[in-house]
């Protein structure tokens, strides 16, 4: 019987610190599998600019983010973890929202104490719901889970509200209320991860985004200081995004598109990447009786 994609996500840390870029989308996903990554991210950020074109501000809804998990989930074999930003609402809204992602295939479950309308966590502005508020969603998380290896992964706000000592007492409160993994969002300083890890005894995750708070630590770096795994949520989305800008300019400018073919991936790779002949051979099979 295969391992659920929790326990997969879990074994994977237990021994090294591992990288999960964001993928924005089923094809990128894709890349950072063949690359060999152990598993992806879906950014709630990335998500909500690159399908949806808007503002991380938590604007779309369950049903949204739950099809474009279960699409990057059919599309890759390694673990995907699923940023679903306050949980939808209360406790209750925290019970479906875990139903539906862990159905559609989430290896881990990210919820965050943050109110509505939430904001970008190294953004100014966020406020907080209560430690007893957010650790009543971290239980109806566990409770509503099939799966117990199903991870839970509580994120703290609280660095950029209320300071570092703050950030840490919620972590351990989440923990107490069966949060199986932490999420510090905008440490500001090196030091800071340091003493969070220190502090906080749970696997936990290191935000590498860029232009935040977060000074941009190496894999080694956070490895020494004990962190379980490192984000790079909207990376991939951002060099993308100058790419297609850099080519929206040169047809612009050109009238045609010979100066970025260099820059392009061909169809053959593009095939390559998606499988075409194996679809292509399967569908004669099914023709020729051969399957």
């Amino acid at each position: 019987m295969r391992a659920s994609p929790g326990l997969v996500l879990r074994e994977t840390v237990a021994d090294v610190t591992i990288q999960i870029p964001g993928a924005p989308n089923a094809l990128a996903g894709k890349m950072l599998e063949q690359a060999g990554f152990d598993a992806v991210y879906l950014s709630g950020a990335a998500f909500s600019a690159s399908v949806l074109g808007l503002p991380d501000v938590g604007l779309f809804t369950l049903t949204e983010l739950a099809q474009q998990t279960a699409y990057l989930t059919r599309s890759v074999d390694i673990p995907v973890i699923v940023d679903a930003d306050t949980g939808f609402g209360d406790a209750l809204n925290v019970e479906r929202t875990v139903i539906e992602l862990e159905a559609a295939g989430a290896a881990a479950i990210q919820l965050e104490d943050q109110q509505l309308p939430k904001r970008c966590g190294h953004l100014s502005g966020k406020t907080l719901v209560t430690p007893a508020e957010m650790s009543a969603k971290v239980r109806a998380a566990v409770k509503a889970r099939r799966d117990p290896d199903l991870v839970i992964l509580a994120r703290t706000d609280a660095r950029g509200v209320e300071g570092l000592d703050e950030a840490i007492d919620r972590a351990k409160r989440y923990l107490d209320a069966g949060a199986d993994w932490i999420f510090p969002e905008a440490l500001a300083s090196r030091e800071e991860f340091e003493t969070f890890a220190k502090e906080v005894s749970a696997p936990l995750i290191a935000n590498m985004t860029e232009f935040g708070q977060s000074p941009l630590l190496s894999l080694n770096e956070l490895a020494d200081l004990g962190y379980a795994a490192v984000l790079y949520p909207v990376s991939l989305l951002r060099v993308a995004m100058r790419a297609m800008e850099e080519a929206i300019v040169a047809i612009r400018r050109d009238g045609h598109q010979e100066s970025i073919l260099p820059k392009m991936q061909t169809r053959q790779e593009l095939y390559d990447l998606l499988g075409y002949e194996d679809y292509e051979d399967r569908d004669r099979s099914y023709f020729t009786g051969n399957s």
